[in-house]
């Protein structure tokens, strides 16, 4: 539906980039159909395209991190979305590793990372609703947005980017 696509690009969003990892593979994707579901038990849910080589680790119940970009990190979402696949996406940004093997970026503005705790198909994608065990959070917030097919950051009218 064309309009829909049209009215979707006036939505600005943060981004995001969703690390996993299963079986010994890391996985990242940048994203911005993550939302928080729940204060009480903390919870966030990410939508994933079930294409997304990320989807069977996400499905097979692995945990996962929801890293927020900086607006200084336009090219850590550019490697983990579209053409570059597989490790080569961890090339750009400040990886480490979380004890139980998920990749996290270590200055991302925030870190959320959760459990996964339940998958609810629909249509192309795959909701996973995962609970928050750990938060890191760096730095002001002045976030990378997606927003009429382009990245860019929040800027006040009043007193300029912040």
């Amino acid at each position: 539906m064309e309009s829909l696509k049209q009215a979707l690009r006036r939505l600005a969003k943060a981004v995001v980039v969703i690390t996993s990892a299963h079986e010994g593979v890391r996985y990242a994707m940048s994203a911005t159909a993550v939302c928080e579901v729940s204060m009480d038990p903390p919870s966030f849910l990410i939508c994933v395209n079930k294409s997304a080589s990320i989807y069977p680790a996400l499905a097979s119940k692995a945990p996962f991190v929801i890293n927020i970009l900086h607006y200084t990190h336009e090219a850590v979402a550019r490697n983990c979305a579209g053409a570059i696949k597989g490790q080569a996406r961890f090339a750009e940004g400040n990886w480490g590793t979380l004890k139980n093997g998920v990749p996290v970026l270590r200055d991302a503005q925030a870190s959320i990372i959760c459990d996964n705790w339940k998958t609810i198909d629909h249509g192309t994608h795959g909701i996973f609703i995962g609970g928050v065990t750990e938060v890191h959070v760096n730095g002001e917030p002045d976030p990378l947005v997606y927003i009429d097919g382009r990245f860019t950051r929040v800027c006040a009218v009043e007193t300029g980017c912040i």
